[in-house]
Parts: C-alpha cells; sequence; structure tokens
C-alpha cells in the first residue's frame, strides 16, 4: 500500500487524551495546522485522526538556554530534527481493521490480501461501497513508533462517501483545507435529528444554512418550513464582501419545488420576489401560550398572563378582540364578576394595542393560511416564509410560534395515524423547520413552554426537526444542546459559546483549540450524526458553479430582453 511519505512517528499517548507525534527531521511544523486530517497506520489497524494542536520541543535545555544567533543558519540546520524538533498532538476518531486474514506488515505497511497492484504497480485499496466500509469508533490506540501519513483521496472518500453514491444521500458541504477531495454529510442522518448551524456574526451562517437546505431539497431528503427574518433565504440576498452583489435564493434555484409566503406584501414585491402569497394571522388563532412567549417583548408581567388566562376562559377564541374592544367600566365589571385584576387587564389591554400595528394581523381572516402553508408541505413544496419589514422580534417569535404549534400538532395526528396502521401511504414526509436567532426560543428560562423545545427533545419521533441558526449556542438550554444531532460551527471566540458546542460530545476537550484557530471566512467544523468523525472544512462556494450543480435542471434565469425576444419570436411563428 502507498502511504506516501511519513510525517512523524507515535512517541506516547492514551486514549482518553490522544496521540503525541514527533515530526521527522525532514517535515516543516509550518505544515502542519490545526484540523489537519492524518492516518496513523498500526500494526493490524488504521487510524483516522485530527490534528489538534502543534508544538516545539528540545532534546537539550541547553539549546533553549544559548539559542544560536539567528544569522547562524548552518547551526540551526544542524540541530534541525535532532536537537530541535516539531510535535502534533492527534485525536483517534476511527479506526479501520481489516479482516482476520489480512495482515500488515510491521515494517512497511502493506497488506498482504486488501490491497491488489493498480495499474501503475502501486498497491491500492479495493474499491468499496458505503456497505462493506467497517469503520468502527476507537476504543485502543496504535502502538509505539507508528507513522502518521497525510490522508489521502481513497482515506476522505472511506470516511466520508462520496456524493454520488447510490446507497446514500449525501451532499458535499466543503473540501479539507489543503486537499481537492469532497467532504459528504448524510442527508438522511442529518434530517433525523435537530441540528445546528452557529458561528459569530459575519462568518456567513446564512451561506452555510443556504447550502445545507439546497442540499436537502435537490436530494429530497425532507421538506422544509423556513421562518426567513431577514429575507435572505427565499430570493435574493446581499452577498458578503466589498462588493455589491447578490446571490441567489431557493426559490431561483428550484421555482417548481419552493413557495414564498411573505408578511409585507409590499416589501417582497420592491424586491422584485415572483409568485409570492400573502400571509396572514387573526387575533382568534392566538392563544395564551403565543402571548407567554412574546411577554418579554410585549412587557407583561405575570400577574398580566393570569388575567389573560381568566379573559380566554371566558372569551374563548374572541378574548383579545373582546379585550380590545373593552371600556374601563367593561373592564371593570368583569374583574368584579371574574374576580379578574383592573390594573393587569388594562395593562394587558394597552400593551396588545401594539399589535394593531402589524401588517399581517388582522381581526378575522377569510381563509386559514396555516392550513394552506400545511398543505404545501403535504404536497413535497418547501416554504421559505419572509418577514419584509416585520422583522422585529416580537413578529418573529410570535409568527413562528403561532405556525409551528400548529403545523407541530397536525404532524402528531398524522405519526399517529401511520403507527396505527402501519400502511407506507400514511408515513409523513420528514419536516426541518429552520428558525433564526434560536436562542430567543430555547432560553432555559422559557424552553419548556415554546414547542420549539419539545421538537427539539423528541428526536423526530413526530417526523418533526429543526435547523437552528444562531451566533450564542450558549443562551440554548444544556438539554437542548445535548439533542442536537449535526452542528456546523463557524468561528466562536467567546469561552461559554465554545463550551456549548461541545456539549453532550465526549471528547470535545481536544477540539477546542481546532475551533478557535478557525478562519472568520467559509471555514466550519463539522461534527456529529450526519459525518463519521469531526472534519474541519473549507466551505463549498455558494456561487454560479454551485448553481448549475444542485438548481433545477429544467430552470436558466435569463434576462429580461432575451425573454422578451423570445416571446415576440414565438408570436411571429404562430402568426399573431
Amino acid at each position: 500500500m502507498n502511504l506516501g511519505q511519513p510525517l512523524g512517528s507515535v512517541i506516547e499517548g492514551s486514549l482518553t487524551e490522544g496521540l503525541e507525534v514527533r515530526l521527522h527531521p525532514d517535515i516543516s511544523v509550518e505544515d502542519m495546522r490545526v484540523g489537519k486530517f492524518l492516518v496513523v497506520q498500526g500494526m493490524r489497524s488504521r487510524f483516522f485522526c485530527m490534528l489538534t494542536d502543534v508544538a516545539l520541543g528540545t532534546a537539550n535545555q541547553r539549546i533553549i538556554a544559548n539559542p544560536p544567533n539567528w544569522e547562524d543558519t548552518f547551526l540551526r540546520e544542524v540541530l534541525a530534527g535532532s536537537g530541535t524538533y516539531g510535535t502534533i498532538n492527534l485525536a483517534p476518531m476511527l479506526m479501520f481493521t481489516p479482516e482476520n486474514n489480512e495482515t500488515y506488515s510491521a515494517t512497511n505497511a502493506k497488506s498482504v490480501n486488501p490491497f491488489v497492484p493498480s495499474a501503475t504497480g502501486l498497491a491500492s485499496f479495493q474499491p468499496q461501497t458505503s456497505t462493506t466500509m467497517e469503520l468502527l469508533p476507537v476504543k485502543t490506540i496504535p502502538s509505539h513508533f507508528s507513522q502518521v501519513y497525510e490522508a489521502n483521496e481513497d482515506d476522505f472518500r472511506r470516511v466520508f462517501g462520496w456524493e454520488d453514491d447510490p446507497q446514500r444521500k449525501n451532499f458535499s458541504i466543503g473540501k479539507p483545507l489543503d486537499m481537492d477531495v469532497p467532504v459528504c454529510i448524510d442527508l438522511n442522518r442529518f434530517v433525523e435529528r435537530s441540528n445546528g448551524v452557529f458561528g459569530k456574526s459575519g462568518t456567513g451562517k446564512s451561506f452555510l444554512t443556504r447550502l445545507l437546505l439546497a442540499g436537502v431539497i435537490r436530494k429530497s431528503a425532507a421538506v422544509n418550513l423556513i421562518f426567513d427574518m431577514h429575507s435572505e433565504y427565499g430570493w435574493e440576498a446581499v452577498a458578503e464582501g466589498k462588493n455589491v452583489n447578490t446571490v441567489k435564493g431557493l426559490k431561483q434555484l428550484f421555482p417548481s419545488q419552493v413557495e414564498v409566503y411573505t408578511l409585507d406584501p409590499e416589501s417582497t414585491k420592491r424586491r422584485g420576489v415572483r409568485d409570492a402569497q400573502e400571509l396572514y394571522l387573526s387575533y382568534d388563532q392566538i392563544d395564551v401560550e403565543d402571548i407567554k412567549l412574546c411577554s418579554r417583548d410585549l412587557g407583561l408581567s405575570d400577574a398580566a398572563l393570569d388575567n389573560a388566562n381568566i379573559l380566554f376562559s371566558e372569551f374563548g377564541k374572541s378574548w383579545i378582540v373582546q379585550l380590545l374592544s373593552m371600556t374601563n367600566d367593561e373592564i371593570e365589571m368583569f374583574c368584579d364578576e371574574k374576580r379578574g385584576h383592573k390594573g393587569s387587564i388594562m395593562a394587558l389591554q394597552r400593551k396588545l394595542l401594539r399589535m394593531d400595528s402589524l401588517k399581517y394581523i388582522r381581526a378575522a381572516c377569510p381563509q386559514n393560511y396555516i392550513d394552506k402553508i400545511l398543505q404545501c408541505l403535504e404536497a413535497g413544496k418547501n416554504v421559505v416564509i419572509e418577514f419584509g419589514s416585520q422583522s422585529n422580534m416580537l413578529s418573529y417569535m410570535l409568527v413562528t410560534n403561532m405556525i409551528t404549534k400548529r403545523i407541530h400538532e397536525k404532524y402528531v395526528k398524522k405519526a399517529d395515524k401511520f403507527l396505527q396502521s402501519k400502511n407506507p401511504c400514511d408515513r409523513p414526509m420528514p419536516l426541518m423547520i429552520t428558525i433564526e436567532e434560536a436562542h430567543r426560543f430555547l432560553d432555559p428560562a422559557i424552553v419548556q413552554s415554546t414547542i420549539f423545545g419539545t421538537i427539539a427533545r423528541e428526536l423526530r419521533k413526530y417526523f418533526v426537526t429543526l435547523l437552528v441558526v444562531d451566533q450564542r449556542p450558549s443562551g440554548i438550554d444544556n438539554e437542548v444542546m445535548s439533542q442536537i444531532g449535526t452542528r456546523i460551527t463557524a468561528l466562536l471566540n467567546d469561552e461559554k459559546d465554545i463550551d456549548a458546542i461541545f456539549t453532550g460530545v465526549s471528547g470535545g476537550g481536544g477540539l477546542r483549540s481546532v475551533l478557535a484557530k478557525l478562519d472568520s471566512k467559509q471555514q466550519a467544523l463539522i461534527l456529529g450524526h450526519a459525518v463519521p468523525m469531526p472534519v474541519v472544512v473549507r466551505t463549498r462556494p455558494y456561487d454560479s458553479t454551485f448553481y448549475a450543480e444542485i438548481g433545477d435542471i429544467a430552470w436558466e434565469e435569463k434576462p429580461d430582453a432575451e425573454v422578451f425576444a423570445a416571446a415576440e419570436l414565438a408570436k411571429a411563428d404562430l402568426g399573431f
């Protein structure tokens, strides 16, 4: 087996603390980057590892006490590799052990059986499919002086698969930092659990999210409900950088598979969004739990919420309409009869009047728009809900909670029907709900009362999962974070946020330095359920090349002049 040039030898280590490797004299420590994917060839097994730290070492303390002059290049070269050397720390993630009749030679790391000569005369792995690869969790470590090698393309394909694998819905999300090999995530496993995209502001979370959503739509892994707070996913969005340009949204890439609903039709029209549908909500659809979630933004006290329950008990679904129309005398009479508190009810009335200014709120709606959204999802259409100018936190928390709660109720009924009938036709299509500013919904103080906390803990029990996008993962409840299946994390600086990313992750200590050393753009650490082992990638560019590879083949955007010219030509052909 041609493993290439060895980089170093394992000199010590443990299963819990990782391996320490001394680099060979001809290997520069400056070529070793945190997050690099390396392979250790043991006596019987091959270990796939991530580089977590780089250090310098000396054989004698006298060298440090009396270092050579910076101009004395000859002495520095004499000491290099013997008196001075580099070391790296590796975290073993996976191991591959051939069958019992396939053994390695301890001297040249060649296998007697599993490798066959290629056309070039070099030995290589026989091709394997995703069902024959047996990558196991690391339960041991390689012996002393095992050699460390650069991971090659076969290694990456063996661990992360390939995008055209017929047996899996793999999606290439990027490439390793120093290789031109796709790194894939398994979308079937990705949608099995709730997932998160994290990173501080400006690190490209929206671009990462668009990549993932485009992959899920292209591979039909799940149907998506996307709450687009800043109008970045449905239609065009402004690209980051000095030059002002735009990137395509999901509706442009998949016009037949994506529906856009808007809470602000005027803003949507100004942006040139095509075929957007209006979305309105009515007061009779808002219950006390919806108001409770927004109590912080509305400035409501616990006493006001208690009195809201009294009003709901008396008036039912019309409680807000009745409250807003009540005079002071009517409020006083109501309080005398129902033992309410006049001051709290008047405060509640005053605070709820703010909702009259929301463009999408109506006293009554001619149709149930939430049912329309559900019908789209049931038909396999992905739905993007744009907020436009209604992107304040009050609107975002109110609308997302109202719609999600009601759709989740429908999915619970559909899932129960499927479990009872066992009929494949009754099986609901997996639904993935994307929310931004997730810590506002999953804060420890309110997570028990939000539908999002329930969904995150259910682990797809009712075929509904979350894709949470957030820059402050430390604000998310620890129990919820421990249930996040796959975490795709751009650069984070805050220690609390870094700690939160590794909540519930065994061996996360060695990855902390990897996360802290990411570039601020187009790099991410991926770990969790959808990848076999943690990996740092240079994320896939979201550009014209990506559009051509991922978008609907039957659709191609053309300039208006070309479209009109084609229309005139068609009219002439028809004799008009």
